[in-house]
């Protein structure tokens, strides 16, 4: 008899939408039913997300997504990830007396590529009009969404900043000069006529015409301009307690095109998984499991101390090659056919022991010697001839984002699924352009992302801050073949935890035989060993936060082997969802999951 689980496992044959909102998941799945594929379905939840999760994300944040297509037979990943403006040379921020990029405010502003990878994944692979894609969204916006709780808390601890520091802010979240109660409609009108207006400028003819002068309406026209004066004209409270402009111009937007790629990829017990490049933290995932090849897992309880003790240190691992070696392979060479290869994982799992590690411990890829920033100073690695790393216990948070009383140190993301009755996929984690990280811009109703503060003001590093420079983002989506076909699309937000929980859902369903669901609704946990890719970029040495659901006995003996244990509410951690195909004699077989903490993902299909 399978597992009790909060909602069923959904399985059908014409699709299937999961996301981290219902309304997004029921945009999708409209869509599919009008006759649009997955990539266009994709598209306007994403565009949904942005309206009923302001907090989540934004259409000046970004969206890394990976597709799967039937017709061209290729998983590829449209790199939804903004560069660096022309004048974000580390000089300038030295010049400012700054040691970090500040996580708030209007420095940390890349080139906004949200909606250039809506537009290329549409033009590319759909096969809808535009304004089909964007009507829920510009509905929602016009008419009104129930506003979850969320919004409201985030509103809440927000609005003496937006009401003394940033009005334009409590222009649009204050309304009646209070934040908007939850299940209450709220409305963005300004947000709305902003894509009238892309829709009105993208004039008439061809679809794919239509949706080409959108884009540059976008990053050539009205939107590029009006953030181009924005960042010139105006300096706003940040985090590090100052006030700045921004250094986005139109031209910065002007230049930039979304490159799709070639994922990275990794066979793991008879799947094979596909991940974005090192210019984000995707490759972490792929680590993990080269680490985890050379444990049997199969007969390990998931909710005992070793199975979540072996996970854990091949993360730390991971996550600590992913702070000396990771960043925009456009500018660093990232020795990643290494870093995967049996050879070198053979040498690293070697490492991991009976109790916890408290030391950052980055291997030396092909002879290399890493080096590590903490919070802006250079780390103390094991092998370095110190031992402990001195970067000890900040106090920062874990999980939900913290606030304090220059904005928000971090925030959080989205994502969503899809998979169509053709066996198209899609997974994509939009993020940035939160509400509480930078002032709305007055004339669209939305505010710049801050993604840049996860570069390094320091020379030499491969995530170091550079113009024209990818920051090595945490957004994640994830992809798997299963007996070489195409099978699931999943992912998480989260942060630094992404590929932490990506990775759980992944070994719950190979180890553990457990569905979409199951694996999902699984006690999860999650290290903050590393150092945050999050201003102020804290670490917390072998700190690991477990799900109130595990039992005493596996907390106990965890504390034991020396984890300094967080423990978490019994459904604290993790935001997963996922969608999945099976081809059987009879047909094809779609199945989706979404999670239940937060009570606001949904999995719908049929």
């Amino acid at each position: 008899m399978p597992a009790f689980t909060t909602r069923p496992e959904i399985c059908g044959t014409f699709g299937a939408v999961a996301s981290t909102h219902w309304l997004a998941s029921a945009v999708g799945m409209s869509i599919l039913e009008k006759g649009g594929n997955a990539f266009d379905a994709a598209a306007a939840a994403g565009f949904t997300l942005q309206v009923v999760e302001p907090h989540l994300n934004g259409p000046l944040g970004e969206a890394p997504i990976l597709v799967w297509s039937e017709k061209t037979q290729r998983c590829e990943m449209i790199c939804g990830q903004g560069v660096a403006p022309a004048a974000a040379a580390i000089a300038r921020f030295r010049a400012l007396e700054l040691d970090l990029i500040p996580g708030t405010g209007l420095l940390a502003a890349a080139v906004p590529a949200a909606f250039g990878a809506w537009m290329r994944l549409l033009r590319d692979w759909g096969t809808m009009p535009l304004a089909e894609i964007l009507g829920p969204a510009i509905s929602y916006a016009e008419n009104g969404y129930p506003v979850v709780e969320r919004i409201t808390e985030t509103i809440s601890v927000m609005s003496e900043m937006f009401r003394r520091e940033w009005p334009s802010s409590a222009a649009v979240y204050l309304p009646q000069d209070r934040s908007p109660p939850p299940g209450r409609l709220f409305r963005n009108p300004a947000l709305a006529a902003t894509y009238r207006r892309i829709l009105s400028e993208a004039g008439d003819g061809t679809r794919e015409a239509r949706i080409e002068r959108a884009r540059a309406a976008w990053y050539e026209g009205f939107v590029a301009e009006a953030i181009d004066r924005f960042c010139r004209n105006e300096k706003v409270l940040d985090a590090s307690g100052r006030r700045h402009g921004g250094l986005l111009t139109g031209d910065d937007m002007a230049r930039w095109r979304v490159p799709v790629e070639q994922p990275l990829a990794f066979d793991y017990h008879g799947y094979t998984v596909f991940k974005g490049g090192p210019w984000s933290q995707s490759p972490v995932l792929l680590q993990t499991l080269a680490l985890l090849q050379g444990f049997d897992l199969d007969d390990l309880d998931p909710l005992g101390p070793d199975f979540v003790h072996t996970v854990v240190e091949c993360l730390k691992l991971a996550l600590a090659d992913r702070e000396a070696w990771y960043g925009d392979p456009d500018f660093v060479d990232v020795p990643m056919s290494t870093l995967l290869s049996a050879g070198y994982n053979d040498a690293r799992r070697r490492l991991i022991g009976r109790d916890a590690s408290m030391e950052l411990r980055p291997g030396s890829p092909e002879g290399c010697v890493p080096r590590v920033l903490v919070g802006g100073r250079e780390a103390a690695l094991a092998g370095a001839g110190i031992g402990e790393p001195t970067i000890g216990d900040t106090g920062a948070g874990v999980g939900e984002p913290t606030l304090d009383r220059h904005g928000v140190a971090a925030g959080d993301t989205c994502h969503l699924d899809v998979i169509d009755r053709w066996g198209n996929m899609v997974s994509a984690t939009p993020s940035g352009g939160w509400l509480q990280s930078s002032p709305v811009i007055p004339e669209l109703g939305f505010c710049l992302g801050t993604r840049m503060q996860m570069f390094w003001l320091e020379e030499g590093l491969p995530a170091s801050l550079a113009p024209g420079k990818r920051p090595r983002s945490t957004l994640s989506p994830s992809m798997a073949f299963k007996d070489g076909r195409p099978y699931m699309a999943f992912g998480t937000p989260g942060g630094d935890q992404q590929d932490q929980w990506s990775t759980l859902m992944l070994l719950h369903h190979v180890h553990h035989r457990m569905n979409l669901q199951e694996a999902i609704d699984c006690p999860a946990f999650h290290t903050a060993h590393q150092p945050s890719s999050f201003y102020p970029r804290a670490a917390q040495p072998g700190l690991v936060a477990l799900e109130g659901r595990f039992p005493e006995t596996t907390s106990r003996a965890l504390a034991e082997r020396g984890h300094r244990l967080v423990m978490g509410g019994p459904w604290s951690e993790g935001r997963l969802s996922g969608c999945a195909r099976e081809q059987t004699d009879e047909g094809m077989i779609i199945k989706a999951a979404a999670n239940p903490r937060g009570m606001q993902g949904y999995a719908v299909g049929r």
